[in-house]
């Protein structure tokens, strides 16, 4: 709370003062083919207040890989797709019923560069800040941006942020999400906080560049287990008296889990050599991040995870920290290209503060250690292609494991883009794997297991003539997921098969004068290792709009419906002790449609949303899950903005 006030009262002089330059054109981003949508809101933008300066061209965002992305404040159908939560188009997810809850997963990417296990409550980790979700900025004025949005229950969410140059090589960011939202079941409680801060300086030279961030998150979940067993028949018979959500009988309410994270992260280079045919380069980043998880229960509940230590006051708590540096070197030549050699070193702690000793076993409390890797990167244009490769491996330490990433990228013409990808990784399961302990006596165990191995084969399309496609052929060895002992309770396993997982997914968005229809279509195929690997083997999104500028052109609006569904399938049940998912092969979920209801505004640079969620479910009612027991949303009005200041 305390961030978001700093946030606020940033904020409140920059809104007061706050004044409007040129409208933008589409995103672009740096050496890539532009292919989004070519909306007449877009091309609105570029014809509006063309003398005002400084031009949005200046206004950049930088990612963590140095892509460059110019401001967009333009209204697409692809804007509309992220406004929510996440902030990320989530097509291949299935929210639970409440705003910050957790995701059910309609599809996996298989692509990873892990050389040691990640953390735990990977099923938290859907809005928890990675390196990579964290952007650099450059602009000529302070920019601020806003986005508010409505929660189903007693609450709002709020994403602020600011930056600004105090010169043109200096500048700094601050940002916060908040999220405090009660649901419509019993104990279901959210409440979440993301606090960022980035800097990035390069000297008058060019010569030295740092780009450095931190970032404090909390996200708790109040929990509940799901509907209890009468529940679930009164849910699924509809019975009117329970279309007051809280009435309906939870398993429990007495239990909440929150996933805490601290992160100082560090991305410094020096230019021993510069020069525009040869250039060195030194590299170093620092990732130091802490993390903890803890599980509390006021009660303890036998019926649903069996025995446990104590009765009452039951706490899980795991800390993690891992600190990891890599220097590198890059030899930079106008013809051979651009090598980069790299080094590694990381520092892993993860435990708990006592050794468990059970009838028959021995749970440890800790694995520590460092590992030591080495790597390299190339990156070269020939003959139109671009060519890259990366990869790095452990070479000393108690985990192996090493990656493989290369791909090549060819430009067909102006609107026609073609890329593959091989992706190979191989590396220890997570840490809750190998070792997890708890106050529940099921969820204790020490495991060693083998290294899963995973290999990706991925060809992109992006075509403003054809269509984009999306294809991949997976496969993964030695497969690390939670399942379900023949004591009911849920543990980690491993395959001893090969997984063979395929997907393609398709996209075209077709428009006729003010009219457009957007499609977005994915089809997998899982052909060995269907018990353990659980996917829909058809996924849609169809929306079916209308748009037109309104007012003189002073308003540009869109309006119509978005059609969603995915095949019914074994979908994977919730876990809130671990904040895992695993797998069930008993219940068959899914096959409903949703119908969204939208209609979206746009002056100048503020974007307004409006939308009535699931309005079938006025027709037909609701009993859909997001997972077995957890029940899908029900119909929802829900309204918000994204608004971009320049002073």
């Amino acid at each position: 709370m305390k961030h978001l006030i700093l946030v606020l009262f940033i904020l409140i002089p920059i809104i007061l003062f706050a004044q409007d330059p040129t409208p933008n054109t589409p995103t672009q981003k740096s050496q890539q083919l532009l292919v989004g949508n070519n909306s007449a809101a877009s091309q609105d933008v570029q014809k509006q207040d063309s003398a005002a300066k400084p031009p949005i061209s200046l206004y950049k965002i930088i990612t963590v890989k140095r892509d460059t992305i110019i401001l967009d404040t333009s209204l697409t159908i692809q804007k509309d797709y992220k406004f929510n939560y996440l902030r990320k188009d989530n097509f291949e997810l299935l929210p639970f019923n409440n705003v910050g809850q957790t995701y059910n997963s309609l599809a996996r990417d298989i692509k990873s560069e892990v050389l040691i296990p990640e953390f735990v409550a990977q099923a938290r980790h859907f809005n928890f800040m990675e390196v990579e979700d964290i952007y650099y900025y450059q602009v000529p004025t302070p920019l601020t941006e806003v986005y508010f949005k409505t929660v189903p229950e007693q609450g709002q969410t709020l994403d602020a942020f600011f930056t600004m140059n105090t010169s043109e090589r200096l500048n700094f960011s601050v940002a916060y999400k908040g999220l405090r939202s009660l649901g419509k079941y019993q104990n279901a409680l959210t409440s979440t906080g993301n606090f960022r801060a980035t800097f990035s300086y390069n000297t008058s030279n060019d010569r030295y560049r740092i780009k450095t961030h931190f970032v404090s998150q909390d996200l708790l979940n109040q929990e509940n287990g799901g509907l209890s067993e009468d529940a679930v028949q009164q849910y699924l018979d509809k019975e009117p008296e329970f279309d007051d959500r809280s009435l309906l009988e939870m398993k429990y309410e007495n239990a909440e889990n929150v996933l805490y994270g601290k992160r100082f992260y560090l991305d410094q280079e020096y230019d021993l050599v510069k020069g525009t045919s040869n250039a060195i380069t030194l590299q170093h980043i620092l990732d130091f991040s802490d993390q903890k998880y803890i599980f509390r229960q006021d009660e303890a509940t036998p019926e649903y995870y069996g025995a446990s230590f104590r009765a009452s006051n039951l706490e899980d708590r795991v800390l993690s920290r891992h600190i990891k540096n890599v220097v590198g070197v890059t030899y930079e030549n106008s013809l051979l290209g651009k090598l980069t050699a790299k080094g590694q070193h990381s520092y892993y702690n993860y435990g708990y503060n006592s050794v468990i000793f059970l009838e028959e076993d021995k749970i440890n409390n800790r694995i520590e250690g460092d590992n030591f890797g080495f790597g390299a990167a190339y990156e070269k244009t020939i003959g139109g292609f671009d060519i890259y490769a990366d990869a790095m491996a452990n070479i000393v330490g108690d985990f192996t494991g090493f990656y493989l990433t290369g791909g090549a990228g060819y430009k067909l013409n102006q609107h026609n883009q073609l890329s593959a990808e091989i992706n190979i990784n191989d590396h220890a399961p997570n840490y809750n794997y190998l070792l997890y302990q708890s106050d529940y006596l099921n969820y204790n165990w020490n495991n060693d297991f083998s290294n899963q191995s995973q290999r990706s084969l991925s060809l992109q399309l992006r075509s403003l003539d054809l269509f984009n496609v999306e294809a991949s052929i997976n496969q993964i060895d030695n497969y690390a997921y939670f399942g379900v002992d023949e004591s009911n309770g849920v543990k980690p396993f491993q395959y001893n098969g090969t997984v063979n997982y395929l997907k393609v997914k398709l996209g075209k968005e077709l428009t006729y004068d003010k009219f457009a229809l957007d499609n977005t279509v994915m089809y997998q195929n899982v052909t060995s290792g269907k018990d353990v690997f659980n996917v829909p083997d058809l996924v849609t999104r169809n929306t079916l709009y209308f748009k037109d500028h309104w007012f003189q052109r002073a308003l540009y609006v869109q309006t119509g419906f978005t059609f969603r569904y995915f095949s019914a399938y074994n979908m994977n049940s919730y876990d809130p002790v671990l904040a895992e998912f695993y797998v069930q092969n008993n219940e068959e979920l899914g096959g409903y449609p949703m119908v969204d209801f939208f209609f979206n505004g746009r002056v100048r640079q503020t974007r307004i949303f409006f939308k009535l969620e699931n309005v079938n479910t006025l027709i037909n009612g609701n009993n859909n899950f997001t997972a077995p027991s957890y029940p899908y949303r029900d119909f929802l009005v829900r309204f918000g903005l994204v608004w971009d200041f320049f002073l």
